[in-house]
């Protein structure tokens, strides 16, 4: 180990040296302390949390991913450049040990700004917490500054694909002439019929029940409130349009019975509200349902239309599990910058760097196109899908990138943070298997490999 501390402790002079840790702490706490300021909200505490959580974490992922990568570029391919790295590869040290010292040095100057910039966003929402009135500090307490964990109705992929295989091979055999576009679309549209027939719920005061198993979570809720978190969907939505509605939680005779009040919401927007305890049943079954009294249909959608939250913990052990995560991602990028500047000089190395940076915040680009199974899309004047030679290859090579990605996009970090979701110590050490024992790894490996075979004693500026 004194090998790769001594040149983490390089890295970190040489940091210091070229103003960098100095430079990234003030742009760091510039924005921590900047952002509130410029940022709109709407009005509430909790909305301006929300929101400063989001920009903050945000913010400082951003600039200590960029300053990360460009360290990581610099450190090694202007050693290498500039020769000192000749002096040092001499010496009773291997190579692989100089490129994971680096590494060492460059994570653990990230984890000092991390911990620096996140210590100061912890300390400035608990200060305006403690400045709020006390039934402001409740909603804080319960909604944002805590983690809770989520339940959901079950899975009904199954049921919509067999469903829908049903009435395809129905409509197939009174079709024999139609085209495989046409096929192809009609399979779609009978498998979005299915799935819109549970997701809706139909106009005229009609309910649709959503039976959501909490689990083995219900033994240590009793006597707690839990919150019902829904987001809907309309064919004429409208920005300005509000709709009416009203949830009743229980099972007559096997519970206590709730019903909310009328209540008016916008569509495709969350909507958040506390619900009594102890209204799930004996093996932890909680049933809502939802009475429409529009003349429009409401269309919850099952991935996130209806969840029960609850609390499993404090704001500060979440926090502090959401900053590991985003050390992570900081160490995978430390990692991409060492492996280009193995074999690339600095500015190609960067340019390399950001270009992959780059792919990875096209993947919504690219997880349509996998989706369409095209990158030409559709014909908007045949209304069928496009085809090109290119997607023979293109689309397996998305789709391959893509799941690649999700290896570290899994994790979200901010976003569970500023909703108050919990990040268990399971996920953080999922999310550091994957982004830095795999990712890290498979890419790290790779770098150290390029950096052994790369000749150090060639010449360099002669003619």
């Amino acid at each position: 180990m004194q090998p790769l501390l001594a040149i983490a402790l390089l890295t970190w002079r040489a940091a210091f040296r070229f103003r960098l840790f100095i430079v990234v702490a003030v742009l760091l706490l510039l924005s921590v302390v900047g952002l509130p300021l410029l940022i709109k909200d709407d009005g509430t505490a909790r909305g301006f949390t929300q929101i400063l959580l989001t920009y903050t974490l945000g913010t400082i992922s951003v600039l200590l991913g960029l300053s990360t990568l460009w360290l990581a570029c610099g450190t090694l391919a202007r050693d290498i450049e500039e020769c000192q790295m000749q002096m040092v590869v001499v010496k009773p040290v291997a190579r692989w040990q100089i490129w994971l010292g680096k590494w060492l040095g460059i994570v653990s100057l990230d984890a000092a700004l991390l911990g620096l910039s996140g210590a100061c966003v912890f300390g400035l929402l608990e200060w305006r917490a403690t400045k709020l009135p006390p039934a402001q500090q409740k909603v804080l307490q319960n909604e944002v500054l805590v983690a809770r964990g989520s339940a959901r109705e079950r899975s009904f992929d199954k049921d919509i694909q067999t469903r829908t295989e049903e009435l395809f091979r129905a409509w197939l055999p009174k079709h024999q002439g139609a085209t495989k576009p046409e096929i192809e679309e009609v399979h779609k549209a009978i498998r979005e019929q299915v799935k819109a027939g549970l997701q809706v719920v139909l106009p005229g005061y009609s309910s649709r029940p959503w039976e959501i198993q909490l689990g083995s979570a219900s033994r240590s809720l009793r006597g707690q409130p839990l919150f019902l978190r829904v987001k809907f969907n309309v064919a004429d939505l409208s920005p300005s349009a509000t709709y009416y509605g009203f949830f009743r939680a229980g099972i007559p005779k096997k519970t206590q019975l709730w019903q909310s009040p009328v209540k008016s919401m916008s569509a495709d927007t969350f909507h958040e509200f506390e619900i009594p305890p102890d209204l799930f049943d004996d093996n932890g079954v909680l049933t809502i349902t939802c009475g429409n009294p529009n003349e429009t249909a409401l269309l919850f959608p099952l991935d996130d239309g209806v969840e029960v939250l609850y609390r499993q913990g404090g704001f500060a052990a979440n926090f502090i599990r959401g900053l590991g995560i985003i050390l992570c991602w900081m160490a995978l990028l430390a990692t991409v910058g060492l492996a280009s500047a193995s074999f690339l000089s600095f500015p190609v190395a960067a340019f390399f760097s950001l270009g992959l940076l780059g792919i990875v915040l096209s993947s919504g680009t690219m997880a349509g196109a996998v989706e369409e199974g095209t990158i030409t899309g559709y014909n908007a004047e045949t209304g069928q899908r496009g085809f090109s030679i290119f997607d023979l290859v293109v689309i397996p090579t998305f789709r391959a990138v893509l799941k690649v990605i999700h290896l570290a996009e899994d994790f979200s970090p901010v976003d569970s943070l500023s909703s108050g979701r919990s990040i268990s110590w399971t996920q953080l050490g999922l999310a550091f298997t994957q982004i830095v024992l795999l990712l890290s790894g498979v890419v790290g490996l790779i770098g150290i490999l390029i950096f052994n075979r790369r000749e150090m004693a060639t010449a360099q500026g002669t003619s």
